[in-house]
């Protein structure tokens, strides 16, 4: 194997410089909204009823024109780890909890379908989440909201 610096490389092939890999969950997260953000009133297809299908099945749900999907069109989030559309893929790669994607991306929750700028904006409340807080909401008595296992849990 011959080593070669950059310039006498420049002289024989197209050399570019790869951006940073999505390293983090949060700019993983950040990114997948990024992308919905720019067809933000575009729609989506929901994934119909999760809960109801048993667990051994439900990470191989999948729906054409889903939210992943668009996200797995994506050559940075595909480089960064992201192998394919499906419910399991997306909770593994993004750090979804169940509770987190379900709301995400269910039928029961959205109905038959989403829109890109709604699923933007709980993509980044998710990346925005800290468990800090939750931990200092519980230590001080506050409140617990209706539902928020939903968006959190």
């Amino acid at each position: 194997m011959e080593h070669r610096g950059v310039d006498r490389l420049q002289a024989v092939a197209e050399v570019t410089s790869q951006p940073p890999l999505l390293a983090t969950r949060r700019a993983r997260l950040e990114r997948w909204a990024e992308i919905l953000e720019r067809d933000p009133h575009r729609v989506f297809a929901t994934l119909p009823e999760v809960e109801l299908v048993p667990w051994p099945r439900r990470g191989t749900l999948r729906s054409e024109n889903s939210p992943v999907g668009l996200a797995l069109a994506d050559p940075l989030l595909r480089a960064s780890g992201l192998m394919n559309d499906t419910y399991g893929e997306a909770r593994r790669f993004f750090g979804l909890r169940e509770g987190q994607a379900h709301r995400l991306l269910c039928s029961c929750v959205n109905g038959r379908q989403l829109r890109a700028d709604l699923t933007a904006r709980r993509l980044r409340a998710i990346a925005g989440y800290r468990t800090e807080r939750w931990m200092l909401g519980l230590a001080t008595g506050a409140a617990c909201v209706p539902g928020l296992m939903y968006l959190f849990g």
